[in-house]
């Protein structure tokens, strides 16, 4: 199946929200390579970075109802280079 790297930018502006954004993201940990959350004490907002290793339709449906909840924003970077499996690097 053919992947991609991307990026997934959030911004959480209302803790209420973050139970949901955190099932979400368990719902996907098998694509998921690494989280980092930075919380913004000074604007009241955490700032979250999520990368994967996913097909686009997955990283699409997942950018996708991340963006959907309440009080988070997103924004999906993709890799130019696309894989068949997670073991091939041929197309460097």
């Amino acid at each position: 199946m053919e992947t991609r790297i991307a990026q997934i930018g959030i911004i959480v502006e209302n803790r209420d929200s973050v139970e949901k954004l955190n099932s979400i993201l368990h719902d996907y940990g098998e694509y998921i390579i690494g989280r980092m959350g930075i919380p913004y004490h000074k604007r009241h907002i955490s700032v979250i970075s999520v990368i994967l290793d996913a097909p686009m339709d997955v990283i699409s449906a997942l950018s996708g109802k991340l963006g959907m909840l309440p009080h988070v924003s997103t924004k999906t970077v993709y890799s130019k280079i696309s894989t068949v499996g997670s073991d091939d690097l041929s197309n460097k």
